[in-house]
């Protein structure tokens, strides 16, 4: 059984580089260029979330925040990825279990999805 990953990105560019990469690395992969998927989060019970910070209906950081504060989801890892200056503190202010910087090298991105397989 593959492992699932979410992503969240508004940007179709880097979503398809994104699925495409994990893909590649044997990961299943849910893209969305909104937050959606949030809400059915217990029908695909990722082992991670992806999601970009600003979004076409809102922004990551305040969607990580609601997510997170429910303890049904608070054991689903996010990791906001952005190029907002300060995403270290807004990852941290949001409960964020991580954060990849923009604009992220192909190994990063495989990196960061490793330390939470």
């Amino acid at each position: 059984m593959s492992k699932k990953i979410i992503i969240i990105e508004d940007d179709q560019d880097i979503l398809d580089i994104m699925t495409y990469v994990l893909s590649d690395e044997g990961y299943e992969v849910l893209a969305s260029a909104n937050s959606l998927p949030l809400k059915e989060v217990h029908l695909h019970k990722p082992m991670l979330i992806l999601m970009d910070n600003r979004l076409t209906d809102g922004f990551g950081r305040d969607f990580c925040k609601e997510f997170k504060s429910n303890p049904a989801n608070s054991h689903f890892p996010v990791v906001l990825v952005s190029a907002n200056p300060g995403l270290e503190e807004m990852a941290h202010e949001s409960h964020a279990d991580s954060y990849l910087k923009k604009p992220f090298d192909i190994d990063e991105l495989i990196e960061i999805v490793k330390k939470f397989d």
